[in-house]
């Protein structure tokens, strides 16, 4: 016991930061399942949709928008403790600013590729709403790998519990004074969520602060020298980040919409296992981007935890995966349990993958990761279009061809990208679920 609480009280900043993105995922999931039952009874199902479907889009927005800087800052922050309020600032405005304008250039052309998101430019008010909430988004998921990268985890753990709280009780009093509330006026429940929750923070920083005001005031020349590292961190983010937004929609294309709820569901809890891996990756890049000397030891340290980890959900997993899936339905439980089988297996290639990205990350050989995860990505969606053809032929097995897809996904090591917080993936699975719901009642 005593060997036990001296390693953890050795380790206790990398366990307390992991922690912290653990904490965050599983609480804004937890929320995000109350906010979406809340919402299914007491809004129509064409609100529902057209909120779903403009939250999807604003946290897609959002991370496109991040334009690298947030895994950027987690490797400039230590190097530059001086700088890091102007480093900050300056890559919030930036990519606030950015997202400001993707949001009102997605609400004009948006129109043209479904009539639904005609709603969204209704009104001036609604445009503002709409590219705010994109603005906002991309500002928060910036800022909590920021703070990850300043090692204090517990701030956007806070932050993160107050937005899901807060968008929670804006959506409450929504729901008291306007049960036929408009798809916007839903979506504004999120923005509302997280202006609150950067006010908060804000006002935090300012009661607390030991330097002057000067110190937070951005610095353009800081970013302009480290624009062609921020764009390698994008360029590599994207390629992580595309193929788990892809397989969804790849299941569906080549299999059916039923199969891809199943496929969805598996993949989501799998993806709580997914977040050990990418959690200890992204506190070791934070911790020994400037103290490079000390990685060995670290990785080793952090390669065991996850080992443990992971090896401890595979076995709740692999042997519990009917009773965990039956939490979700009956027909779950029957149809899906090898394919959450397979995906859960994904976290012991993951972990290797992670501590290889976060290694390249702290010696700044982005390029090199680069050219290591285009091909794995590229191979992860091409697996699911022979494994797609081949279920064609067989959609009788429907067991079969969800396991397969699975098999196809891992197969190249599947992935979880670093970015957490407010884009948790059952929070996007609720909103994949309830868009999906409200389009087969349309077609009923």
């Amino acid at each position: 016991m005593r060997i036990l609480l001296r390693w953890v009280k050795a380790n206790s900043v990398l366990l307390v930061n992991a922690g912290s993105l653990v904490g965050a995922t599983a609480v804004t999931s937890v929320l995000g399942f109350a906010y979406w039952w809340l919402a299914a009874r007491q809004f129509p199902l064409e609100a529902i949709g057209i909120a779903s479907a403009s939250i999807s889009a604003m946290t897609l927005l959002g991370y496109l928008c991040m334009l690298g800087l947030g895994t950027l800052l987690i490797t400039e922050l230590p190097r530059q403790p001086g700088q890091a309020g102007s480093l900050i600032s300056t890559a919030l405005i930036v990519v606030g600013g950015v997202g400001g304008c993707i949001g009102i250039l997605f609400v004009l052309v948006a129109p043209y590729l479904s009539a639904d998101f005609q709603i969204l430019r209704a009104s001036i008010a609604d445009i503002v709403i709409f590219a705010v909430g994109v603005s906002l988004t991309a500002i928060t998921l910036v800022l909590d790998q920021a703070l990850i990268g300043l090692l204090r985890g517990e701030l956007q753990l806070w932050r993160n519990i107050l937005y899901a709280v807060a968008k929670l009780a804006a959506l409450f009093v929504v729901a008291l004074w306007l049960s036929d509330a408009e798809g916007i006026t839903i979506y504004a429940t999120w923005v509302v969520g997280n202006a609150l929750s950067l006010a908060a923070l804000f006002a935090f920083v300012v009661f607390k602060k030991k330097e002057s005001g000067k110190s937070y005031l951005p610095q353009w020349g800081l970013l302009r020298k480290l624009g062609a590292a921020a764009l390698q961190h994008h360029l590599l983010n994207l390629i992580l980040l595309v193929p788990s937004l892809a397989m969804p929609v790849l299941v569906t294309v080549l299999l059916s919409a039923t199969m891809n709820a199943w496929f969805y569901v598996s993949w989501m809890i799998a993806s709580f296992v997914f977040i050990v891996p990418g959690a200890v990756t992204t506190v070791l890049h934070a911790m020994n981007s400037a103290q490079p000397s000390t990685l060995a030891r670290k990785a080793r340290m952090t390669i065991g935890l996850a080992l443990v980890l992971s090896a401890l959900a595979n076995c709740l997993l692999q042997f519990g995966t009917k009773q965990v899936l039956g939490l979700f339905g009956s027909t779950y439980a029957e149809q899906a349990a090898w394919t959450l089988r397979i995906l859960a297996i994904a976290a012991f290639p993951l972990i290797i993958k992670n501590h290889y990205i976060s290694i390249c990350r702290i010696h700044d050989r982005i390029a090199r990761a680069m050219l290591g995860m285009l091909p794995g990505g590229l191979l992860e969606l091409g697996a699911a279009f022979p494994v797609g053809e081949i279920c064609t032929f067989n959609r009788a097995t429907i067991r079969g061809s969800t396991s397969s897809l699975a098999r196809g996904y891992i197969s190249p090591t599947s992935h979880r990208s670093e970015l957490h917080g407010s884009g948790s993936a059952l929070a996007r699975g609720y909103i994949s679920i309830a868009s999906r719901e409200i389009t087969s009642q349309r077609a009923g």
